[in-house]
Formats: C-alpha cells, structure tokens, sequence
C-alpha cells in the first residue's frame, strides 16, 4: 500500500499565469485566491494570473503567490479526496504544509509570509549578499570550501546528491564559486536572488519574524509535517514557531527530510503547486519514489487517472 506525502515549492517555481486555471475550473480555488486578496489588500490574483513578472519574483509579492497558488491546488486536491499522510515543503513551501495540515490558518499564513518575505528582502543591503548553486562536489567538500573562506558563505539548501546552493557576502560566495570550480565542480551558477536566504546574514530577520511567530495560535499539525530546521516531524507548537524562525537563517536539509520520509514510509509524493522542481530533487534522491505533480485542471486530472488505476 503506498503512503503518500504532499510536498509544497518554494521561491524559484513562481511563474505568471500559475494558478488561473484552476481559479477558472473550481469555485474552491477561485475562492482561495480572493480569500488571499482580501486578507492581503491588494490583488494576489492579479499578481499571480498576469504579472508582471518584474512585481512577482519581488520577494514580499513571491512568497503569499505561492502560498496561495499551493493552497488553493491542495484545497481543489481535498475536495477530491487528496488525504496525505505526510507533508513538508521547501523553504516558503513549510508554511503551505503547515496550511495543508491545519496548524495554521491560511489567513495567518499569508499575513506571516509577506512578512517573511519584507523581512527577508531588507535584511541585507542590495549587492552585499548572493546566492550560487554548486553541482558535483559533495556536501563535506563544500562545507570545506565554506569554513576556508575569509567571508561568511555558508550551505543554505542541501538540494540534493552533488547540489548545495551556498549563500552570504556577495565578495565570500564569488570568491568560494572560483574555488568550487578549482576543486572540480561540475558547475558553479550564481543564482538570480535578492539576498542571501538561509545563511546567518538574515539572523536578525529571522528574530524579527520570531517576534510575530510568537503571536499566532499554530494547532499541532493533523499529519506529520517535516521540517527544514531539523528535517524531522515538528512535535509541539513551540517547535514549529522555533524552526520557522531559525529556518530564515538555517540551512535546508531537504536531503536529509526526503530520507527520513522514506524512512517512515512514504513512498509516494504528490507536489503541489507550480512547477515540478521537487519532483527532479525528490528522484535525486529517493530513485524508487513515485512522482507527481498538481497545479492544473490537466495535472489534476493526470492524478485522479493515476489513483483510479492503483
């Protein structure tokens, strides 16, 4: 018997156009999305279904999009009888299966990320932080590389076998990518980012969000939900405010949380929302799992025919 787990995107899967389809197929969605406007007070929607791109990818905009494109695909998913037995999801991606485990109100988590992400995006002044993603080397050799800049670079996401995205001083990341290359890195790409996420440079955001976490009534999650803190099943309320906080400056150990989600079980993963990047991770690192992807009236039809036939 396969035991499913949904898993949520993070910033990087955003597109426009992400979303409108569903809004125009099911009344579910389209109600999603102008929950999201009202509680934001500005369209999502529009954002969302239109762009412009240039307003979209900004951070504080990014991260409420894809919380509620996500959501409102899991709630047209629920309504045909999606019950997951396990959720996580990727950096943003955590609070949507926060959402989709009933811990947290969507509501709550709108107003919560478009903090998140204000907070995220003036964290650093603009130029003095990066990102670059590291393919080939292992994740020993790039925490080396790391510990012997000058800088601060740090690991920020453990994507997969062989891919580690660093983050930190623009100078320290630009510096370790020539190492990287030097040391025999299949490729070395900086990354089109606004920040330095995931690395102590947003120590101070990460406080900042810990304040406003610490108002809101989270419920224990309805299923277990992994986190990216300590890529293990959150056990109390106090746990899921303490990780989403130090998750702003924390690394993602997405590797680890997909190999203990095997470990418990699941075999089985559904993404859900735009985009299929944790899918291609998710087959990096568990060969055996079985994929799928919702985030359209077409997706959405692909995964009921899969279910039927099981």
């Amino acid at each position: 018997m396969a035991k499913l787990a949904a898993v949520f995107p993070g910033q990087g899967s955003q597109v426009v156009g992400m979303g409108k389809a569903l809004a125009d197929s099911f009344p579910v969605a389209k109600a999603t999305f102008e929950e999201a406007d009202d509680v934001l007070g500005f369209s999502i929607s529009k954002l969302c279904f239109e762009g412009p791109e240039d307003e979209l990818v900004k951070t504080e905009n990014t991260q409420p999009a894809l919380l509620t494109v996500s959501i409102a695909a899991f709630r047209v998913m629920r309504s045909e009888g999606f019950e997951p037995e396990a959720a996580a999801g990727h950096s943003l991606g955590e609070y949507s299966a926060l959402v989709a485990a009933d811990a947290i109100d969507f509501a709550e988590a709108l107003r919560t990320v478009r903090l998140r992400g204000e907070l995220m995006e003036a964290a650093v002044p603009k130029g003095q932080g990066t990102m670059a993603a590291v393919l080939g080397l292992d994740d020993e050799a790039v925490e080396a590389l790391c510990a012997e800049s000058a800088g601060i670079v740090r690991p920020a996401t453990y994507n997969a076998p062989g891919q580690v995205v660093v983050a930190g001083e623009t100078a320290a990341v630009l510096d370790m990518m020539e190492r990287a290359r030097a040391r025999g890195a299949r490729r070395v790409q900086q990354l089109n980012v606004s920040g330095p996420f995931h690395s102590p440079l947003l120590t101070g955001a990460g406080e900042a969000l810990g304040k406003r976490l610490a108002e809101i009534a989270f419920r224990p999650p309805a299923i277990p939900v992994y986190s990216n803190v300590t890529a293990r099943p959150v056990s109390s309320v106090e746990e899921i405010k303490d990780n989403l906080a130090r998750q702003v400056y924390a690394p993602v150990r997405w590797v680890e949380t997909i190999e203990n989600m095997a470990s418990d079980g699941i075999d089985s993963y559904v993404e859900v929302g735009p985009g299929r990047v944790l899918a291609g991770l998710i087959k990096r690192i568990d060969k055996g799992a079985r994929l799928m992807g919702v985030e359209s009236p077409e997706t959405l039809k692909a995964w009921k025919e899969a279910g039927d036939k099981e």
